[in-house]
C-alpha cells in the first residue's frame, strides 16, 4: 500500500479527495488529513507516510514552507503539491525545497491517482502547464532570460541527441510522463524508457528537473514545436 497524508485547509475538498482515492485506488491508503502546514509536519513525524499531497496556500504555515521543513527532517517522504496556483515563485520554491510533484487541482482524479503511483516509483510529476512555464518563463530571482539561456546553452548541448531523443526531451519538459510520451509518439513504453536513458547519458543529467533546464534551449523548442496540438 502507498500511504498518503493529505494536507489542505479546505475540509470538504480534502474529505472528498480521501473518499475518491479510497474508491478508485485499492493500492493507496489515505492515513490522515491535516489542515495546515504546521499540523502537516506533526502528522508527518507521527505517521511517516510514503507521500504527502499538500496544498500551497494554507493558514498557520503555508504548504511550501511545510514541504521544505519536512524534506529537511524526513527526506525519504515524497511531497507532492496539489493546488490551484501555478505561480512561478511557488513552483520554484516548492521544487527547490524538495517537492517531487506540482499538480493543479483541476486535473481528473484518475490522473492524480496515477501521478501518486508514479511519484511513489520515483518519477517527478509536474502538470504540463506548469512545466511549460518552467521552460519558458524567467526565474523568480529576476535573472534575465537571455543570461539564463546562455547558461543553459553552455551546460547542455542537444547536438548529440537524435531526432527522436529531441522529441522525447521536449515532451518531458512539458510534463508528460512516459506512457503519455509513448502515446503521443506512437511508440512502446519500453522504447521511451530506452530513449530517456540515452538522453540522460548524453546530457550528463540524472533527473527531470535537469532535463527541463536543458529543454530551455530555444533551438530544441523550435525544432519540436510541431509536436504540440496547441502550438
Amino acid at each position: 500500500m502507498i500511504r498518503v497524508l493529505l494536507v489542505d485547509d479546505q475540509v470538504l475538498f480534502a474529505e472528498t479527495l480521501q473518499t475518491v482515492i479510497s474508491m478508485k485506488a485499492d493500492d493507496i491508503d489515505v492515513v490522515d488529513i491535516a489542515y495546515n502546514g504546521k499540523d502537516a509536519i506533526l502528522a508527518a513525524k507521527r505517521l511517516i507516510p510514503d507521500i504527502i499531497l499538500m496544498d500551497v496556500r494554507m493558514p498557520v504555515m503555508d504548504g511550501v514552507q511545510a514541504a521544505c521543513e519536512i524534506h529537511q527532517i524526513l527526506p525519504d517522504i515524497r511531497i507532492m503539491m496539489l493546488t490551484t496556483f501555478d505561480d512561478d515563485a511557488y513552483v520554484h520554491r516548492a521544487l527547490e525545497g524538495g517537492a517531487v510533484g506540482y499538480l493543479l487541482k483541476n486535473m481528473p482524479s484518475g490522473e492524480l491517482i496515477n501521478s501518486i503511483r508514479a511519484v511513489n516509483n520515483g518519477t517527478l510529476q509536474i502538470s504540463p502547464s506548469v512545466a511549460s512555464q518552467l521552460v519558458t518563463n524567467q526565474r523568480p530571482d529576476n535573472q534575465s532570460q537571455e543570461d539564463e539561456q546562455k547558461r543553459d546553452d553552455s551546460e547542455y548541448s542537444i547536438d548529440t541527441l537524435s531526432r527522436r531523443e529531441r522529441e522525447i526531451l521536449y515532451l518531458m519538459s512539458r510534463g508528460y510522463d512516459n506512457p503519455h510520451i509513448a502515446e503521443k509518439l506512437f511508440i512502446a513504453d519500453q522504447t521511451v524508457k530506452n530513449h530517456i536513458s540515452h538522453i540522460y547519458n548524453k546530457l550528463d543529467v540524472h533527473d527531470r528537473m535537469s532535463v527541463m533546464k536543458a529543454a530551455r534551449n530555444s533551438e530544441l523548442k523550435e525544432y519540436c514545436r510541431y509536436l504540440l496540438d496547441d502550438e
